[in-house]
């Protein structure tokens, strides 16, 4: 597709999946306009160091940059640092925040999601933080120090994260979780139980099956009642309770909506000049068809390609299988494709507590993997156990769990 006088192609989220998008764009050598529009002071950033190496000051902000101002500049990419308040289909269009219009040839919305907040008294106070964005983990780090008193609420990936990287700062932590288990549905309940025994064994206080009920400040300090009667002192707490999908936009234009913004195969929603991906965007599973949401690393870099590719005319299914990991400790848990559709488990043991579960189909066919261990000792087992799961490759579960059979003679 060639560039013409009134034609360019509008990015909606200045993250991770927007960043890469654009940068796609001009390798793929569209030379029009590309307008990228977020919020956020910063230019586009991976996600994971937040919760990781930014809270322990082994990364900068820069370090967590996919693309820098002077690469942005450098591909004639003009950033609107400002947001996106309506979303006409119709003039194909798009109005910012201060009356300025954009025309469109294509828009893809990358626009993420908002963190869910507590509706508790209290849930305002400026020591009760998030953790969403390079704002949120400077504010958080420079909080996060040796003997201070923290509480997270939340065992999912971001609150265990957190907790970890506290933790290897000196700081006491406290973890509340309202389920009767860490991660929810995200893992087996028998890798949950290693990693509450692991948190455990690095001094957190994770108490499951309560929740807060209400903060107040006191003095230099944060009162925390929780739902079972029980009163913490901290200073700081971090709410990690997930989040919305950001569909304000695509909800005003009249766009399909499910659990996020709805498209097909090809990444393009309900109107056939607007995209979705990453975070925002429900797509077909690959394997089941069923729709799906992703909020990892992985999607947001791996659909930025294909809705970049389809903007310009190509007509590219997305054909990558889930996977994510989490890092806490020394430890790595990996989860890849797609462990709900097994109805066979295979665990194959890897020495000392670490393992991979394999999970099969009717056909025996590896739709699925979940790991954990020291990531030193596993890294090698996990990739091979990955593969297994992007190749479909079939296998029975005496093979699987069988030491002496090389996962590569599986492919």
């Amino acid at each position: 597709m060639q560039s013409s006088l009134v034609s360019s192609m509008v990015i909606i989220g200045a993250g991770h999946c927007g960043g890469r998008a654009a940068q796609r764009l001009r390798e793929q050598g569209w030379t029009g306009r590309i307008d990228l529009v977020g919020d956020e002071v910063h230019p586009p950033y991976e996600r994971p160091p937040l919760s990781k190496d930014l809270l322990t000051a082994r990364k900068a902000a820069e370090d967590c940059w996919l693309l820098s101002p002077q690469g942005l500049c450098d591909m004639d990419v003009t950033v609107h640092t400002a947001r996106a308040c309506a979303l006409d289909t119709q003039a194909r269009s798009v109005t910012l925040e201060g009356g300025q219009v954009l025309p469109y040839a294509r828009v893809l919305l990358a626009t993420g999601g908002q963190v869910r907040r507590l509706s508790i008294p209290g849930a305002d106070l400026p020591q009760v933080l998030t953790l969403r964005n390079l704002g949120d983990a400077q504010a958080l780090a420079s909080r996060l120090q040796a003997g201070s008193r923290l509480l997270v609420v939340g065992g999912g990936f971001i609150g265990l994260e957190v907790a970890a990287s506290a933790r290897q700062l000196g700081v006491e932590v406290v973890l509340v979780e309202g389920a009767a288990r860490l991660l929810g549905r995200a893992v087996p309940p028998e890798v949950a139980a290693q990693v509450l025994d692991l948190h455990r064994a690095h001094g957190v206080d994770v108490r499951l099956g309560v929740l807060p009920t209400a903060f107040a400040s006191d003095c230099d300090a944060l009162r925390v009642t929780l739902a079972d009667g029980a009163v913490c002192e901290v200073d700081t707490v971090v709410v990690g309770i997930g989040i919305e999908p950001a569909v304000e936009l695509a909800r005003q234009a009249g766009l399909r909506l499910g659990r996020g913004i709805v498209v097909d195969r090809q990444l393009r929603t309900s109107d056939p000049h607007v995209f979705a991906a990453g975070d925002v965007a429900e797509f077909p599973s690959v394997l089941s068809g069923l729709p799906m949401r992703q909020e990892t690393w992985l999607n947001a870099e791996t659909q930025s390609a294909v809705a970049a590719d389809n903007m310009l005319g190509a007509a590219i299914e997305y054909s990558q299988l889930p996977w994510f990991w989490s890092d806490q400790y020394d430890y790595q848990l990996q989860v890849s494709g797609e462990p709900t559709l097994g109805i066979t488990t295979a665990r194959r043991d890897l020495g000392q507590g670490d393992h991979i579960l394999f999970y099969l189909d009717a056909a025996q066919r590896v739709v699925g993997m979940s790991a954990w261990g020291l990531s030193t000792r596993t890294a090698k087992e996990c990739k091979l156990a990955r593969t297994l799961v992007e190749r479909g490759s079939h296998a029975t579960p005496a093979a699987l769990v069988d030491p002496a059979v090389k996962l590569k003679s599986l492919f």
